[in-house]
């Protein structure tokens, strides 16, 4: 490590609180739940778990938490990947779920341990005039982890961030 100052987990989480997900630009990698641990060793090491496998995001989300910690200081910084236990909504804080919703996203409701089988079966409230009449247009959103709503009140469409 290269700082001098003694540093806690706490201190590098806020630092890459900044680091943003390249793909919903809102939410930090911590309030994704994609940071899943911070060790202090003779160096930091930021333990991370992809939202799914085959994410794309993952080599820049990778490079941004990188550069953020030699931006402040870690230059021997290490970022590792893990892919147990899987990532779940369940991990996203709620101030990103409340950081969704304002940038118009409906958060997932409830847990991954009582979602509904099917996305028909849910009822998701629009983000925009909270109404809970809305309507599945397909389960495919504009990514992998989203699903494409339309509210029937305020007549919107919105992505939904499925509960995986």
């Amino acid at each position: 490590m290269t700082r001098t100052k003694t540093i806690s987990t706490d201190q590098i989480l806020d630092s890459l609180r900044s680091v943003m997900d390249p793909e919903i630009p809102v939410l930090s990698v911590v309030d994704m739940g994609v940071v899943r641990k911070v060790e202090i060793t003779d160096h930091v090491i930021v333990t991370i778990t992809p939202t799914y496998s085959g994410c794309p995001a993952m080599n820049t989300i990778e490079s941004d938490i990188k550069n953020c910690l030699i931006e402040e200081g870690y230059k021997d910084a290490e970022v590792k990947t893990v892919l147990q236990p899987a990532w779940t909504t369940d991990w996203l804080t709620a101030h990103g779920r409340e950081q969704l919703r304002a940038y118009g996203i409906a958060p997932p409701q409830g847990s991954t341990s009582k979602r509904a089988l099917f996305l028909e079966d849910e009822t998701v409230p629009c983000p925009k005039c909270h109404s809970k009449n809305t309507a599945l247009v397909s389960e495919f959103g504009s990514t992998a982890c989203k699903a494409h709503y339309k509210c029937k009140d305020c007549l919107e469409p919105f992505d939904y961030f499925k509960c995986i």
